[in-house]
Order: structure tokens, then sequence, then C-alpha cells
């Protein structure tokens, strides 16, 4: 039997019990009323009828089990709707939802706690306003998490969460920021459109994305960036940015399928396709750090001066006034120097024969571009704002 409503005000107490029977759930355009708060279950003064609950006592915590499906469809909470323990003892209750919990378009106008729930279904929060705090934090979705364009009013918490498969956040808006510190993104994620509208950067410590190889955390980090500018951090907008465009880099290059999928021909027909990549992978990604590894461009300067010393410092590769040159490292690494920084001061040229005019001509060439790039990433960092 379905406990199936429509366009009706419904009391806490009655769904309550309704998960208690472990049957259905069914409800559209219905209002809540009281708190639904799954401890009054266990409270004797209540009285409930428990006999179809499913519970097990595991050390101080007790997990709570409903295997029926669940469904409110454009439903308003008016009070709290409690989905784990109280809050002086959050962890004192885990509950588990064995089929999927639907909750489209609903709207919670109390807390949400949904805290260490399991969801072993599909987790429908579709186009729901929560005007309250609401958490998830320790939660573990075995399915499809679909929070998509999801209002959260109050702040929102989902660290250290377990997406074991897809999560949609698409069009969502964060009003008083959110946390995803430590948590685990197993499968493909979405985040395109996402904003907060608050000064509170989201919180990502820590956070796993297990397929990032193939760009999927690209649009969570796009996400945060614009977070970050907006609030005036740009400090942790760069980086950001530089993992947006790693992700970004790596969806060109791999696409969102798995390799493991494809066959043997649409595997090469892919890895040929990527080189057209190379030089953004190297120049753009690994030397230059899209803009936020100035770092990178001295170290790959200091050791292309270096390595060209020692090839100068040869004998009869440098010529003084037409005469070789004396050799010696620090010769070397002078005429190195001054090639590399295009001055050229005219006292040393490098010999006709052998490779040595080649070498200094490369050389050049790397060090007007290498500083040119030190340049637009020194100016691309400190010109923000």
């Amino acid at each position: 039997m379905t406990f199936e409503r429509e366009k009706q005000h419904i009391s806490a107490s009655q769904i309550l019990q309704a998960l208690a029977d472990a049957v259905p759930i069914k409800l559209n355009q219905c209002t809540i009323t009281g708190v639904l708060d799954i401890n009054r279950l266990f409270d004797p003064a209540e009285k409930f009828a428990t006999a179809g609950l499913v519970f097990k006592q595991c050390d101080d915590r007790k997990v709570v089990t409903f295997s029926q499906s669940i469904v409110f469809d454009k439903c308003v909470f008016e009070e709290n709707a409690v989905f784990c323990g109280p809050w002086s003892a959050a962890d004192s209750v885990t509950v588990e939802f064995k089929d999927d919990c639907i909750f489209n378009s609903s709207t919670f106008k109390g807390q949400a706690p949904f805290r260490n729930t399991i969801f072993c279904g599909t987790a429908g929060f579709d186009g729901c306003r929560f005007d309250s705090i609401v958490t998830f934090k320790d939660a573990v979705f075995d399915k499809a998490a679909k929070f998509r364009t999801v209002i959260f009013n109050g702040f929102c918490m989902f660290s250290n969460v377990v997406f074991s498969a897809s999560a949609r956040f698409t069009n969502s808006h964060f009003a008083k920021g959110v946390n995803f510190s430590e948590a685990r993104f197993h499968s493909n994620t979405d985040f395109n459109g996402v904003y907060s509208s608050s000064r509170a950067v989201p919180n990502c410590d820590s956070i796993l994305f297990a397929r990032h190889l193939y760009g999927d955390d690209e649009s969570f980090w796009r996400f945060v960036k614009q977070s970050a500018q907006e609030a005036g951090y740009y400090h942790l907008a760069g980086e950001w940015f530089y993992k947006e465009r790693c992700a970004r880099l790596w969806h060109k290059m791999r696409g969102r399928t798995h390799s493991d999928t494809l066959r043997p021909f649409k595997k090469f027909t892919r890895m040929l396709w990527s080189l057209r990549l190379l030089p953004e992978l190297i120049f753009g990604r690994l030397l230059f750090g899209y803009g936020e590894r100035p770092v990178r461009i001295l170290v790959a300067s200091a050791i292309i001066i270096v390595l060209c010393a020692f090839f100068y410092s040869r004998s009869g590769l440098l010529l003084w006034h037409g005469q070789p040159a004396e050799q010696s490292f620090p010769q070397g690494l002078y005429f190195s120097t001054i090639t590399f920084t295009t001055l050229g001061y005219g006292d040393l040229h490098p010999a006709a024969d052998g490779y040595c005019r080649l070498v200094a001509m490369i050389e050049a060439i790397a060090g007007a571009s290498l500083m040119a790039l030190f340049v637009v990433c020194l100016a691309k960092r400190f010109s923000r704002g």
C-alpha cells in the first residue's frame, strides 16, 4: 500500500509513520507541517508504531534502513527536516535509503541535515530550495546525485561526501557559501553554470576527482575560480584558473570517454589526434603554467644558460677578436648569458665552423621567447583586479 497524497497539508508525524511502516511514499505539491525528525521514531513519548522499522545498533550509532521508494515532488517542508542524529550527536544516527529518494522542486524552509546519510538509489534534489542550513557531510551517494538548479539560501556543507556515480550541480546557486573539503567524486561531475553570490570562497581542500585525467573537474574549478575573483582573492583565483586549464587540456586530449571502453583503432586515432596539443602541453602547461608559474620560466632559463655554457667551454668554439678565446666554464657562462639575453657585447663571438653558431642562434631565440613569457606571466599575476 502506497502512502500517496496530492495538494494536501500533511503532518510530519504521518510521514514518519509511513517511513516506519516501510510503505512507498509519493507526495505531490503537499505541505508538510511540523518537525520531520527521524529521531522522533526512537522517542517512546511519541508512541510511533515501529514494529516494521528496520534498524541496527552499531556501537554508539543506529543505522536506520528505509527500503521503500520515496518521492516528495514540489512539496514544502515548513520546519526542519532531519535525517540524521540530533545536532548535539549528529553521528549517532545513519539513515540509509535503499531505493530512489526524490525531493525534486521541493522547498525546505527550515534546516535540512542529511549528515551520514547513505543514498543507495538515485538522490534527486533538482529544483529544490533550501532556505536555511543544509548539510550532507559524510553522506554517500551510490548512484546519481542530482542537484541541478538548486538554490541554497543558507550555508551548505558537502565535506567528506562520496559521490560514487555522477554528480550534477548544473546552474545551482550557493548564496552563503559551500564546503566541499575532502569530497570525493568517482565519476562524471557537472558544475556548469554554478555560481555563488556571497563573498565566501568555496572550501575545496583535499578534494578528489577520480577522473581528473579526463577533465571532469573543469567546471568545478571554473566555479571556484569565479567565486574567488568576485571575492577579491586573486591569488586563489589564479591557482584555480591553472587547474581549470589543465582539466580543459586533459579533456581535449582524452575526451570524456574512458579509453578502456574504446576499440583499439579508436584509441590509436585519439592518440594521434592528441599530438596536435603537444605544444600547449609543453609550453602552455609545463613551461608557462598558463601564466601562473613564473618560477618555471626562470628555472628553464637557468638550465638553458648552464647547458649552453658547458657547450661553449669546449676549445675552439669561441673567438676573442678573431683569436681562440680562453677555454673555461666562466668564459662559456659569460657568453651564454649575453647570448640568451640577446645583449651581445661583441667581444666574444662563435666560431664559423662546427655547430656553435647554430647553438647560439637557438639559445638567442629561446632567450627572447622565455623573457617575453616571463614578462607576460608577471603582468598577468600582478595586474588582476
